[in-house]
């Protein structure tokens, strides 16, 4: 019998007749780009100016990068709004008084901000859910842990739907009730299976520890993921601010449409939250903030001096040019598809990582940071003419770096993510169930031709040389 992971290997004999394969299907799936600007398809739901294709409406949340001037479509200072709310509001009218992820979580769920008594309340509600169970922990967590922890997350929220009595009724009231679960349950559960994967493949210490009952969402990250508990006021109001950011964020992007597309289907909330996450999960989505750590490693070791503009420029234009870093072309962290002149969270994070970076005896790191942002953003501006909007920072350029600088591992960064946006996943879902929306039904272009049956003794093998052929025309 063959082992966990020669299981999931080929026979080596086999391996011509996969390459077959593979070439069969390289030929069969290649479609004539021009094709889509044939049909005016609306490739990746975006228009021919790369705005999102509207798709439904919401009033869960809102973002903003532009205002119309006498019917002028200008650039100005970017918002994101949580039903209304001002995030800048939310946020800088709490930070400094208590801890907000649980007040704008029960904002996006119920749509207007709680009484003290309400809060009180629903923090109580939220407390009494966290807790998972041994038998839990042992049998799902503890077994075949993942190196990536998002797919601990999914295979640890799908399984949550075997010890729910209740897990496919889709009223109001029971998916409700399984988000309130959730949303509390995350953080142990992505805490733990870190833990659980570092012991069982790295031989490191097992820490596996309940969250206080009364602290906030951001105490408990900081106190089951650090092994003596401890956390400054400064570290853990931070956290509960990017908590508060990454919660929601307009409804279009890819794991809340996401979500929205399976609970039309009527399927059950554990299936609809794991889409959300496996969404998320994708580099193209949840995984920016530690390639902008990557870069800096990477800008470090490759540019002698730190300090000088004139070398950080020329590495940047490295980068761009596909000559250094991962040679993608990309400065990841800087731009965004809807903000111009700036991205709200951005700012808000820029100012809690320069007051972290003191309390750290961090500040030459961040006066890095803030050198690459400006020498960043006007090498964008200057060298991409065309593009008509202002090029900023995003909310990724600054939050890995607060992560590291709380001591949280890079495999924890996109659960992180997933923890704060659950809050938004769930008011969308509800927001869909409410409103008993049809199910989202795209339609796609066929481009093919419709041909006769023939019988499987007549048929001719398909030439696979021919895919030799495409890779020629495509480079000439």
């Amino acid at each position: 019998m063959k082992n966990s992971y020669e299981m999931m290997k080929l026979d080596r004999d086999l391996n011509d007749r996969f390459e077959e394969l593979l070439n069969n299907c390289l030929v069969s799936g290649t479609i004539d780009q021009n094709l889509y600007e044939t049909y005016d398809v609306k490739r990746g739901l975006r228009d021919s100016n790369g705005r999102g294709v509207l798709t439904g409406l919401t009033e869960v949340s809102d973002v903003t990068g532009y205002t119309i001037v006498n019917g002028v479509k200008e650039a100005s200072e970017g918002h994101l709004y949580y039903h209304g709310y001002d995030i800048q509001d939310l946020v800088g009218k709490s930070m400094d008084k208590r801890f907000a992820f649980e007040e704008i979580t029960y904002l996006l769920l119920f749509g207007s901000l709680p009484t003290e008594d309400q809060l009180a309340e629903f923090i109580r509600i939220l407390d009494s859910m966290q807790e998972l169970s041994g038998q839990f922990v042992r049998d799902v967590i503890m077994k075949g842990p993942s190196e990536n922890i998002m797919n601990g997350l999914m295979k640890s929220v799908l399984n949550i739907y075997s010890f729910d009595t209740n897990p496919d009724d889709i009223s109001v009231n029971n998916v409700l009730r399984q988000s309130l679960q959730l949303i509390a349950k995350m953080p142990l559960i992505s805490v733990y299976s870190y833990y659980a994967y570092r012991h069982f493949e790295h031989d490191e210490s097992l820490i596996i520890k309940p969250c206080v009952k009364g602290k906030s969402t951001a105490e408990n990250i900081l106190h089951i993921l650090r092994a003596d508990g401890e956390y400054t006021k400064l570290e853990a109001r931070t956290l509960d601010v990017a908590l508060v950011l990454h919660a929601e964020h307009g409804g279009g992007n890819n794991s809340t449409f996401t979500n929205h597309v399976v609970t039309t289907s009527g399927t059950d909330t554990y299936s609809a939250v794991a889409a959300s996450i496996a969404s998320l999960k994708g580099p193209r989505h949840g995984g920016a903030n530690i390639k902008v750590q990557y870069m800096f490693e990477d800008l470090k070791a490759n540019v002698e001096d730190v300090t000088d503009k004139a070398q950080i420029k020329e590495y940047l234009m490295k980068v761009l040019e596909k000559k250094a870093f991962d040679h993608s072309g990309l400065i990841y962290g800087i731009g965004h598809a809807v903000y111009t002149l700036s991205d709200p969270r951005a700012k808000i994070l820029k100012k809690l990582a320069e007051k972290l970076a003191k309390e750290k005896g961090m500040e030459e790191e961040f006066k890095l940071y803030e050198t690459v942002e400006k020498v960043a953003t006007k090498l964008l501006s200057t060298r991409y003419k065309h593009i008509v909007k202002p090029i900023c920072a995003n909310v990724d350029f600054y939050s890995g770096f607060i992560y590291t600088m709380l001591g949280i591992p890079k495999e924890l960064f996109t659960p992180l993510f997933a923890i704060s946006r659950i809050s938004g996943w769930s008011a969308h879902r509800l927001e869909e169930i409410v409103n008993n929306g049809k199910i989202i039904r795209p339609a796609y272009k066929y481009i093919g031709t419709h041909r006769e049956y023939i019988d499987i003794k007549e048929r001719v093998a398909v030439n696979c040389e021919c895919l030799n052929d495409i890779i020629d025309n495509e480079d000439d």
